[in-house]
Protein backbone atom coordinates (compact mmCIF):
# COMPACT_ATOMS: atom_id res chain seq x y z
CA UNK A 1 0.00 0.00 0.00
CA UNK A 2 1.71 3.57 -1.10
CA UNK A 3 1.78 6.35 1.47
CA UNK A 4 -1.00 7.71 -0.25
CA UNK A 5 -3.42 5.40 -0.21
CA UNK A 6 -2.75 4.53 3.20
CA UNK A 7 -3.54 8.16 4.37
CA UNK A 8 -6.96 8.27 1.85
CA UNK A 9 -8.32 4.72 3.91
CA UNK A 10 -7.26 6.11 7.17
CA UNK A 11 -8.53 9.48 6.57
CA UNK A 12 -12.02 7.32 5.35
CA UNK A 13 -11.85 4.86 8.66
CA UNK A 14 -11.45 7.72 10.93
CA UNK A 15 -14.27 9.71 9.46
CA UNK A 16 -16.39 6.04 9.63
CA UNK A 17 -15.91 6.18 13.10
CA UNK A 18 -16.50 9.93 14.16
CA UNK A 19 -19.95 8.89 11.95
CA UNK A 20 -20.76 5.90 14.47
CA UNK A 21 -19.37 8.11 17.36
CA UNK A 22 -21.78 11.24 16.44
CA UNK A 23 -24.76 8.20 15.38
CA UNK A 24 -24.10 6.98 18.80
CA UNK A 25 -24.28 9.88 20.66
CA UNK A 26 -27.52 11.37 18.70
CA UNK A 27 -29.47 8.30 19.45
CA UNK A 28 -28.48 8.48 23.20
CA UNK A 29 -29.64 12.41 23.65
CA UNK A 30 -32.65 11.28 21.33
CA UNK A 31 -33.44 8.78 23.51
CA UNK A 32 -36.93 10.05 25.87
CA UNK A 33 -35.92 10.78 29.46
CA UNK A 34 -37.59 9.21 32.17
CA UNK A 35 -40.93 11.36 33.10
CA UNK A 36 -40.83 13.57 35.98
CA UNK A 37 -42.89 16.78 36.52
CA UNK A 38 -42.53 18.60 39.70
CA UNK A 39 -45.27 21.60 40.23
CA UNK A 40 -44.84 24.20 43.32
CA UNK A 41 -43.04 26.00 46.00
CA UNK A 42 -39.22 25.23 46.05
CA UNK A 43 -39.23 26.91 49.38
CA UNK A 44 -39.41 25.74 53.43
CA UNK A 45 -43.40 24.81 53.85
CA UNK A 46 -44.16 24.35 50.46
CA UNK A 47 -46.51 21.83 48.65
CA UNK A 48 -45.42 20.08 45.99
CA UNK A 49 -47.30 17.91 43.21
CA UNK A 50 -45.51 15.59 40.85
CA UNK A 51 -46.49 13.67 38.25
CA UNK A 52 -43.92 10.16 36.59
CA UNK A 53 -44.71 7.06 35.62
CA UNK A 54 -47.87 5.36 36.70
CA UNK A 55 -47.11 3.04 40.21
CA UNK A 56 -43.86 4.12 40.32
CA UNK A 57 -42.30 3.86 43.71
CA UNK A 58 -40.36 7.16 44.95
CA UNK A 59 -38.19 8.25 48.34
CA UNK A 60 -38.66 11.59 49.05
CA UNK A 61 -37.28 12.85 52.61
CA UNK A 62 -36.84 9.58 53.75
CA UNK A 63 -40.62 8.65 52.96
CA UNK A 64 -41.52 6.47 50.84
CA UNK A 65 -44.53 6.75 48.29
CA UNK A 66 -46.21 5.05 45.27
CA UNK A 67 -47.20 7.35 42.71
CA UNK A 68 -51.47 6.96 41.50
CA UNK A 69 -52.32 4.94 38.27
CA UNK A 70 -52.17 7.97 36.45
CA UNK A 71 -48.56 8.76 37.84
CA UNK A 72 -50.11 12.14 40.10
CA UNK A 73 -48.16 12.41 43.71
CA UNK A 74 -47.98 15.36 46.60
CA UNK A 75 -45.29 15.55 49.09
CA UNK A 76 -43.89 19.00 51.21
CA UNK A 77 -40.99 20.49 52.17
CA UNK A 78 -41.23 21.28 56.33
CA UNK A 79 -39.67 24.62 57.94
CA UNK A 80 -36.26 23.52 58.43
CA UNK A 81 -35.50 21.71 55.26
CA UNK A 82 -32.86 23.44 53.30
CA UNK A 83 -30.31 22.96 50.42
CA UNK A 84 -31.01 19.89 48.01
CA UNK A 85 -33.48 17.44 47.85
CA UNK A 86 -33.51 13.82 46.10
CA UNK A 87 -36.33 12.58 44.87
CA UNK A 88 -35.16 8.74 44.10
CA UNK A 89 -37.61 6.92 42.01
CA UNK A 90 -38.32 2.91 41.01
CA UNK A 91 -39.71 1.85 37.89
CA UNK A 92 -39.78 -1.39 35.69
CA UNK A 93 -36.39 -2.12 37.50
CA UNK A 94 -34.70 0.93 36.78
CA UNK A 95 -33.65 3.59 39.73
CA UNK A 96 -33.10 7.38 38.77
CA UNK A 97 -32.34 10.28 40.61
CA UNK A 98 -33.02 14.07 40.34
CA UNK A 99 -31.90 16.57 43.24
CA UNK A 100 -33.61 20.15 43.60
CA UNK A 101 -32.53 23.02 45.15
CA UNK A 102 -34.78 24.42 48.40
CA UNK A 103 -34.90 28.05 48.65
CA UNK A 104 -34.30 29.64 52.13
CA UNK A 105 -36.66 31.33 53.88
CA UNK A 106 -36.50 33.76 56.68
CA UNK A 107 -38.80 34.30 59.75
CA UNK A 108 -39.97 36.76 62.14
CA UNK A 109 -39.87 36.01 66.00
CA UNK A 110 -42.80 36.86 67.67
CA UNK A 111 -42.85 37.85 70.88
CA UNK A 112 -46.24 36.64 73.37
CA UNK A 113 -46.48 37.60 76.54
CA UNK A 114 -49.38 36.93 79.08
CA UNK A 115 -49.11 33.30 78.86
CA UNK A 116 -50.07 31.27 81.85
CA UNK A 117 -47.11 29.72 83.35
CA UNK A 118 -48.63 25.92 83.58
CA UNK A 119 -48.17 26.21 79.54
CA UNK A 120 -44.97 28.06 79.44
CA UNK A 121 -43.10 25.40 81.94
CA UNK A 122 -45.93 22.56 82.58
CA UNK A 123 -45.81 20.59 85.60
CA UNK A 124 -44.66 17.02 85.50
CA UNK A 125 -47.66 16.09 86.46
CA UNK A 126 -49.19 16.80 83.24
CA UNK A 127 -46.20 15.44 80.47
CA UNK A 128 -47.93 12.32 80.76
CA UNK A 129 -50.92 14.00 79.21
CA UNK A 130 -48.77 16.04 76.73
CA UNK A 131 -46.94 12.88 75.75
CA UNK A 132 -50.43 11.03 75.31
CA UNK A 133 -52.17 14.09 73.17
CA UNK A 134 -48.77 14.18 70.62
CA UNK A 135 -49.02 10.31 70.27
CA UNK A 136 -52.59 10.89 68.91
CA UNK A 137 -51.64 13.86 66.78
CA UNK A 138 -49.03 11.62 64.97
CA UNK A 139 -50.89 8.87 64.31
CA UNK A 140 -53.75 10.92 63.17
CA UNK A 141 -51.03 12.57 60.78
CA UNK A 142 -49.92 9.48 59.63
CA UNK A 143 -52.97 8.36 57.67
CA UNK A 144 -52.06 7.36 54.33
CA UNK A 145 -55.56 7.39 52.23
CA UNK A 146 -55.98 7.44 48.30
CA UNK A 147 -58.31 10.68 49.06
CA UNK A 148 -57.67 13.26 46.46
CA UNK A 149 -59.18 16.63 48.46
CA UNK A 150 -55.69 17.81 48.38
CA UNK A 151 -55.87 18.70 44.58
CA UNK A 152 -58.85 21.40 45.43
CA UNK A 153 -57.94 24.66 45.62
CA UNK A 154 -57.99 25.03 49.50
CA UNK A 155 -60.06 28.72 51.03
CA UNK A 156 -59.76 30.42 53.93
CA UNK A 157 -61.25 28.45 56.75
CA UNK A 158 -62.39 31.60 59.03
CA UNK A 159 -62.94 35.02 58.80
CA UNK A 160 -60.44 37.75 60.35
CA UNK A 161 -57.23 39.08 60.45
CA UNK A 162 -53.89 37.43 60.17
CA UNK A 163 -52.49 37.48 63.78
CA UNK A 164 -49.43 34.53 63.64
CA UNK A 165 -47.72 33.37 60.88
CA UNK A 166 -45.93 30.31 60.01
CA UNK A 167 -42.04 29.52 60.39
CA UNK A 168 -42.06 32.79 62.99
CA UNK A 169 -39.96 31.80 66.17
CA UNK A 170 -42.32 32.43 69.66
CA UNK A 171 -41.17 33.80 72.71
CA UNK A 172 -43.43 32.95 75.54
CA UNK A 173 -43.13 35.68 78.84
CA UNK A 174 -39.54 35.78 77.72
CA UNK A 175 -38.81 31.89 77.09
CA UNK A 176 -38.28 30.91 73.27
CA UNK A 177 -39.82 28.08 72.41
CA UNK A 178 -40.33 25.94 69.18
CA UNK A 179 -41.07 27.97 66.26
CA UNK A 180 -45.10 28.35 64.95
CA UNK A 181 -46.39 26.14 62.34
CA UNK A 182 -49.30 27.50 61.83
CA UNK A 183 -51.62 30.57 60.31
CA UNK A 184 -53.37 31.93 63.38
CA UNK A 185 -56.63 34.03 62.48
CA UNK A 186 -58.40 36.34 64.90
CA UNK A 187 -61.68 36.27 66.43
CA UNK A 188 -64.37 35.85 68.53
CA UNK A 189 -65.55 33.00 70.31
CA UNK A 190 -67.72 31.14 68.36
CA UNK A 191 -66.62 32.69 64.80
CA UNK A 192 -67.72 29.50 62.68
CA UNK A 193 -64.91 27.48 60.92
CA UNK A 194 -65.22 25.65 57.13
CA UNK A 195 -63.05 22.93 55.70
CA UNK A 196 -60.81 24.65 53.49
CA UNK A 197 -60.88 21.22 51.53
CA UNK A 198 -62.75 18.34 51.48
CA UNK A 199 -61.40 14.92 53.36
CA UNK A 200 -62.34 12.65 56.51
CA UNK A 201 -61.90 13.52 60.17
CA UNK A 202 -59.03 11.49 61.69
CA UNK A 203 -59.46 13.18 65.25
CA UNK A 204 -61.89 14.71 67.15
CA UNK A 205 -60.65 16.09 71.00
CA UNK A 206 -62.17 18.73 72.70
CA UNK A 207 -59.75 19.36 75.64
CA UNK A 208 -56.11 18.75 74.91
CA UNK A 209 -53.21 20.60 76.87
CA UNK A 210 -51.72 22.86 74.39
CA UNK A 211 -53.46 23.00 71.69
CA UNK A 212 -57.28 22.43 73.58
CA UNK A 213 -59.97 21.72 71.12
CA UNK A 214 -58.14 19.89 68.58
CA UNK A 215 -59.73 18.86 64.91
CA UNK A 216 -57.44 16.92 62.53
CA UNK A 217 -58.61 16.37 58.99
CA UNK A 218 -56.92 14.47 56.14
CA UNK A 219 -57.27 15.24 52.61
CA UNK A 220 -55.25 12.11 51.23
CA UNK A 221 -51.77 10.92 50.56
CA UNK A 222 -50.39 12.80 53.56
CA UNK A 223 -51.67 15.85 53.15
CA UNK A 224 -53.97 16.81 56.34
CA UNK A 225 -55.03 19.88 58.58
CA UNK A 226 -55.06 20.27 62.09
CA UNK A 227 -57.18 23.24 63.50
CA UNK A 228 -56.72 24.17 67.48
CA UNK A 229 -57.64 26.19 70.13
CA UNK A 230 -61.63 25.05 69.47
CA UNK A 231 -64.38 26.24 71.67
CA UNK A 232 -66.16 23.30 69.56
CA UNK A 233 -66.21 20.93 67.41
CA UNK A 234 -69.43 19.84 64.96
CA UNK A 235 -67.45 17.00 63.16
CA UNK A 236 -66.89 13.36 64.57
CA UNK A 237 -64.29 10.70 63.07
CA UNK A 238 -64.50 9.36 60.06
CA UNK A 239 -67.14 12.08 58.99
CA UNK A 240 -66.56 12.71 55.16
CA UNK A 241 -66.09 16.51 54.67
CA UNK A 242 -66.79 18.82 51.61
CA UNK A 243 -64.96 21.47 51.41
CA UNK A 244 -66.78 24.77 53.05
CA UNK A 245 -68.60 22.78 55.14
CA UNK A 246 -69.30 24.17 58.91
CA UNK A 247 -66.95 22.12 60.92
CA UNK A 248 -65.82 24.13 63.96
CA UNK A 249 -66.13 27.36 66.30
CA UNK A 250 -63.25 29.62 67.41
CA UNK A 251 -62.02 29.82 71.14
CA UNK A 252 -58.68 30.09 73.07
CA UNK A 253 -58.89 26.88 74.47
CA UNK A 254 -55.49 25.09 75.56
CA UNK A 255 -52.41 27.69 75.24
CA UNK A 256 -53.97 31.01 73.60
CA UNK A 257 -54.25 34.02 75.03
CA UNK A 258 -57.26 35.34 72.80
CA UNK A 259 -59.26 33.75 70.64
CA UNK A 260 -58.37 32.60 67.46
CA UNK A 261 -57.97 29.41 65.04
CA UNK A 262 -54.87 28.56 64.33
CA UNK A 263 -54.26 25.78 61.60
CA UNK A 264 -51.73 23.59 60.07
CA UNK A 265 -51.21 21.90 57.13
CA UNK A 266 -48.91 18.69 57.36
CA UNK A 267 -47.54 15.93 54.66
CA UNK A 268 -46.97 13.25 57.62
CA UNK A 269 -44.32 15.18 60.11
CA UNK A 270 -43.48 17.83 57.48
CA UNK A 271 -45.05 20.83 58.70
CA UNK A 272 -46.29 23.15 55.44
CA UNK A 273 -47.45 26.71 55.38
CA UNK A 274 -51.43 27.53 54.91
CA UNK A 275 -50.25 30.53 53.35
CA UNK A 276 -48.70 28.75 50.31
CA UNK A 277 -51.87 27.25 49.34
CA UNK A 278 -54.60 29.88 49.99
CA UNK A 279 -55.93 32.82 48.20
CA UNK A 280 -54.53 36.25 48.72
CA UNK A 281 -57.81 37.65 50.45
CA UNK A 282 -61.09 35.61 52.19
CA UNK A 283 -64.02 35.21 50.96
CA UNK A 284 -66.83 36.21 52.92
CA UNK A 285 -69.59 32.66 54.05
CA UNK A 286 -73.03 33.53 54.16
Amino acid sequence: MTGTNYLKNFVLLSLLASFACFCELSLANDAPAFPLEIQGNWVPGGMLFGKTAPGAQLKILNRELIADSHGEFVFGLGRDVTGNVRILINSEGQAHEFTFMVESREYKVQRINGVEKKYVSPPKEVLARISADAAQVRAARETLSQELNFRESFIWPANGPVTGVYGSQRVFNGVPKRPHYGLDIAGPVGTPIYAPAGGVVTLAVNDMYYSGGTLIVDHGYGISSTFIHLSEILVKPGQRLKQGELIAKMGATGRATGSHLDWRINWFEQRLDPALVLPERPTAHD
